[in-house]
């Protein structure tokens, strides 16, 4: 039997992970606006089609950036469905090897463990492939489901900074989590 290649760069059980195109707008846009209860006020994805291509762009265009959709795999909403994104921004070569990680679920996979797994699989191809060694989060202190995600991930926390990040008209509270390649071979 011939070998078909995979759409993902990384699959689990249930998801697999793949870079953003600029033909998931549509998607990704529908997902933002169904999602903005649950996101808000920590997350304001792009919800029109010119905001995506723009952020997209970014994604895609820029070395110092890598962006992952978490894609369902047999949803009820369609094998392949986006369940949410994962982002590495600010990543740095040389002798820090770093980025800092940012993430969203969208409303219709928020609770199911898909993000817990899409994480896991984004962080091993970011130590794998991206020959990264430290990836790093930044939560608001009150975004518990944001930090539930990062400990169950093998994240730890590193320290507390105020007014870190300016969201939603004002600069944010945030902790420090961290995990290095070292960290996630031993887990």
């Amino acid at each position: 039997m011939p070998h078909t290649a995979s759409r993902y760069l990384a699959e689990g059980p249930r998801v697999g992970i793949r870079h953003f195109t600029y033909e998931d707008g549509a998607e990704f846009t529908a997902r933002a606006r169904e999602s903005k209860e649950l996101h808000q006020p920590w997350l304001f994805p792009p919800d029109s089609e010119s905001a995506y291509l723009a952020y997209a762009g970014r994604l895609i265009e820029d070395r110092t950036k890598a962006g992952f959709l978490v894609c369902e795999k047999g949803g009820e909403l369609g094998d392949g469905a986006i369940a949410g994104y994962i982002n590495i921004n600010n990543i740095v070569e040389g002798g820090f090897l770093c980025g800092a990680l940012g993430y969203g679920a969208f409303a219709h996979a928020a609770g199911r463990g898909l993000m817990r797994e899409g994480l896991n699989l984004v962080v091993d191809h970011a130590f794998g492939p991206m020959r990264l060694h430290r990836l790093e989060i930044n939560a608001q202190p009150r975004n518990t489901a944001s930090l539930a995600l990062a400990r169950s991930c093998g994240f730890r926390l590193e320290g507390f900074s105020p007014k870190m990040i300016y969201i939603d008209g004002d600069w944010r509270d945030h902790e420090r989590w961290a995990i290095t390649a070292e960290m996630r071979a031993s887990g």
